[in-house]
Formats: structure tokens, sequence, C-alpha cells
């Protein structure tokens, strides 16, 4: 799910105050698929705020005043125009698809209990972390995804994005990962080859789409990452590093701290990724129509450790991606 489809890289000036008694501060807003986040002056986050808690103070009158919450202390002030619409936007179809009248807390909160109630003194940690993965809707996945994101930019830097890049993106997952629900997002530094967030989201490094003369590693390397994101959940992975309290109160509350989310950034920036065997990437590339041989070399120059894919190299005499497309992909990290 995107509320955002008919916009790039959506950002605006605004005007932010911390609370009540303090003055207010020229910012830059950005917006993503379920969060907004608060840049000063220096591009530094001051602040991250859900969608789906978001409230709007001044219904109907322009500068739009925003707060992340009922009680919160903060406000926002936004004048632009296509930035307010694109935030109602998203409010109205986060809460279109919102349970009403606390459907899905009650329904977190039951299902833990219950749980917690059948298994007894029996109870343990890695029961309660699978069942918590087990009820976690897929709009909490990708706000899960987005805020870790957050965490991760302030590391790797702010996402790359043009709109030629971003169609080339598009057209890429379409091709190698038709079933894919999430997207991809290229960085431009923090992430050497490939990695994966809850949500969907494949983090790709811009040395994939610039140092190579084809886009057939860099398909590669999202084969490989879309074998990975099926075959471990990233929120099972996220929860067992935070603990069966976190997972808990995800299912009482239906939130993670940011602490939790910002320990798991840094574990995604630094932990080598998991193998992936040769047998199920051929599959992939013979089922993308994609070569296999480039993206193993781009592995081991020397092809000794990927042998099999060169050798069993499917093979295809259709291009991964037209030639003006790959040149905007190349440019979607700019200078």
């Amino acid at each position: 799910m995107t509320a955002l489809t008919d916009y790039q890289r959506l950002e605006s000036p605004g005007i932010w105050r911390p609370a009540p008694a303090e003055q207010r501060r020229d910012v830059l807003v950005s917006i993503g698929d379920a969060t907004l986040v608060i840049y000063d002056k220096a591009d530094q986050p001051v602040a991250h705020w859900s969608l789906a808690a978001l409230i709007r103070l001044n219904p109907g009158t322009r500068p739009a005043l925003f707060a992340p919450g009922p009680d919160a202390p903060e406000e926002l002030e936004v004048a632009e125009e296509t930035m307010v619409d694109a935030i109602e936007k998203v409010r109205k179809t986060i809460e279109k698809r919102r349970p009403r009248q606390g459907r899905l807390r009650l329904v977190l909160l039951a299902g833990g209990l219950a749980a917690i109630v059948a298994l007894g003194w029996f109870w343990l940690p890695d029961r309660v972390i699978s069942h918590a993965v087990g009820v976690v809707p897929a709009a909490k996945r990708m706000e899960l995804g987005d805020r870790i994101l957050a965490h991760i930019r302030r590391v790797a830097g702010r996402p790359c994005e043009t709109v030629l890049g971003r169609r080339a993106l598009n057209r890429l997952q379409a091709r190698l990962l038709p079933d894919h629900s999430g997207r991809l997002v290229v960085l431009p530094g923090g992430v050497a080859q490939s990695t994966h967030l809850p949500g969907g989201l494949i983090l790709l490094g811009r040395e994939l789409v610039e140092d190579h003369d084809s886009p057939d590693v860099l398909a590669g390397y999202i084969l490989a990452e879309g074998l990975r994101s099926a075959g471990t959940d990233p929120v099972e992975t996220l929860l067992r590093q935070a603990g069966p309290m976190d997972a808990l109160k995800l299912l009482t509350t239906g939130d993670l701290p940011e602490t939790s989310l910002a320990a798991y950034a840094e574990a995604v920036l630094t932990d080598a990724p998991a193998p992936v065997g040769d047998q199920a990437l051929l599959a992939a590339f013979a089922e993308a129509r994609v070569a296999s041989t480039p993206y193993a070399y781009a592995r081991d120059i020397s092809g000794e450790t990927t042998l099999t894919l060169i050798e069993a190299d499917p093979g295809s005499a259709e291009p991964v991606l037209p030639d003006a497309d790959w040149v905007g992909l190349q440019g979607i990290c700019g200078e």
C-alpha cells in the first residue's frame, strides 16, 4: 500500500514548535508512506512522527497545523499546498484501512492474553515472539520498516530519488519480483550491497547502480535479497533481537520503542547477509529470465566460489532493463 504514488521525494518547509513555551523553528518536512520526519537547518532529524497517529489541529484552515497525537506538546505548521494535500491524502488512506473502534488493538491484546493464558506456566519467550510475528498486520510492518529506515538514514543518508530512477526501479521490481509488495530503495551510503527491512523494503547500495556496465549485477542482488526476505521474516528477526518484553509490548500496545528500532537499524548495516543456496538462486534467475554469470563474478571476481552459478547459468537474450531506464537509474543518486 502506498498513498503517495503521485509524488516523488516529497519535502517542504514548515514551522515546528517542540513545546508551547518554546520558540517556533523553521524546518524541512519530509514524508513517506507512513511516517513524517522533521529536519532542522543542519539537515538533522529533530522529530519523527507516525502518520497513523497524526492529527489536524485546524481542519479546513490554511496554513495547516498538525500534531503527532492528541496530547502531544509539539506543533507543526505547513503552508505549502502540495504537502498539506499529500499529508491529508495519506491520513485519509490510513484512516480508511484502520480497524474501527480500536479493533486492531483489541485483537492484538486478546491474542496476547489468550496466548499467555493458554501457555500458563509453560510460557516461553520463543512462543511469545512467534505469536507476535503471526499477528502483526501488513500496515504495521510497513510502518516499522519506514521507522527503521529513518534511523538508517542518519548513517546512510537520504534515499536517492529521481523521477527517472524511480520509474526504472519500479520496472525492475515488476520484472524481477512481481509478487513482492514492498519497494526498492537506493541509499547513497551505509549499505555496501543489499539488505531488507519489514514491510518489504529492499535497500540497495549506490555502487550496484553506478559501478557496473549493465543492470545484470544489480538484478542478481535484488533476486538474492528477495529470496532472503521470503525465507526469513524481518519482523521475527527484529523481535528476537529486541526480546520477549518488546514482543509482549507489541502485542498489548501495537508498538515498539524507538530504541529497539535503532538497535535493529544498526545491526542491519553491520551484520553479514545470510547465505542463499546456489540452486535457489539459479531457479530465481531462470524464472526472472536473467543471466547469473555477471552476478557470480561480481561476488567473486575469480569465479571460484560461484562456479555453480557460472556453469549452470540459465542465460537470457532479453535485457533486464531498456538502455534508457538503466541510464536513468545510474543517475538516481545525482552527483
